[in-house]
């Protein structure tokens, strides 16, 4: 089992920026990959951003391409979300997801492990 903790989300101006960090526990974290997602009210998860065990590989959605970047400390067990120049449509709860292997890497089915979010509002 892999228990995951997400911080940092609040109330942010649209330009601004955030930094989201999910701490992890239970086994080795650098097993896995690590995936951020986030969920807007009425809409399905959706994935956000993804980076591969060691952090040698890292992936984004279109919509948060030059703006979000994903990193990983694994000997703080801890995988981070810098979030810059903010739009309000970035309002959602985001959630860190842990997976043992590559395939699926966007697709929040693949995921094994969630946290419980933490909420995100960029305002106008």
């Amino acid at each position: 089992q892999v228990q995951l903790a997400e911080s940092g989300g609040g109330l942010v101006q649209a330009g601004g920026s955030l930094r989201l960090s999910c701490a992890a526990s239970g086994r080795t974290f650098s097993n896995y990959h690590m995936g951020w997602f986030r969920q807007a009210p009425g809409k399905e998860r959706e994935f956000v951003a993804h980076i591969s065990q060691r952090g040698v590989i890292t992936n984004y959605a279109d919509s948060v391409k030059g703006r979000f970047t994903i990193s990983r400390d694994n000997a703080k067990n801890s995988v981070y979300l810098q979030m810059n120049s903010v739009k309000p449509e970035d309002t959602a709860v985001y959630y860190c997801a842990a997976k043992a292997n590559v395939l699926g890497w966007n697709n929040p089915s693949a995921y094994d492990y969630w946290g419980q979010g933490t909420q995100v509002t960029v305002s106008s």
